[in-house]
């Protein structure tokens, strides 16, 4: 039997990506972030949440950056 991966809360991905309400709002509007509403509540996926962030918010290292 598949392990099934269970729905985490607001709060939850709150504290996992060390973030408030409202920036994890923003990030939900503006930037894609995966969520889902059920019920008036946002439900989110560990695993699609830490994948949209290792794919969609990389840092770019000093080398990378261009010079003025």
């Amino acid at each position: 039997m598949q392990d099934v991966e269970r729905w985490v809360s607001m709060e939850e991905i709150c504290t996992h990506l060390g973030a408030s309400r409202d920036t994890v709002k923003k990030m939900i509007k503006k930037q894609g972030l995966p969520a889902y509403k059920i019920d008036r509540k946002w439900k989110f996926k560990i695993s699609e949440v830490d994948s949209w962030v290792r794919n969609n918010n990389r840092v770019t290292s000093q080398s990378e950056k261009v010079s003025n």
